[in-house]
């Protein structure tokens, strides 16, 4: 296995939760404390932070403590090596679709043999 695979699938395994997915998409906005996070998620600030671990050992998100408060903020690095991954896998797949098309075009059209022609 290559070794860019591995964080690779640390990212996708940390959103493939739809809570760490709503944590990304609200620290997209910009940075959040961990209550910040909890309150519309509605759940304990524990269950939170376990959340914000996954994320943190994927990369997507790096936290700081000050005090009291632990700061969450979006690692945009790894979001950009997830789009990397998926444009990649996405312009194969329509390279090999515009190749089916264009063989599907040939063989619909009519063929032409020596009784046809004039």
């Amino acid at each position: 296995m290559p070794n860019h695979q591995v964080p690779l699938d640390r990212v996708f395994h940390a959103l493939a939760d739809p809570s760490r997915r709503a944590i990304v998409e609200r620290l997209t906005a910009g940075p959040a404390s961990v209550s910040e996070l909890a309150r519309p998620l509605r759940m304990t600030l524990p269950a939170v932070l376990q959340h914000v671990q996954v994320l943190e050992s994927s990369g997507l998100v790096v936290s700081e403590k000050a005090g009291r408060v632990r700061t969450c903020r979006v690692e945009p690095a790894a979001l950009r090596a997830a789009e990397v991954w998926l444009t990649a896998r996405r312009t194969a797949w329509e390279r090999r679709l515009d190749r089916l098309d264009d063989v599907l075009a040939g063989a619909t059209e009519p063929t032409t043999t020596e009784e046809d022609r004039p």
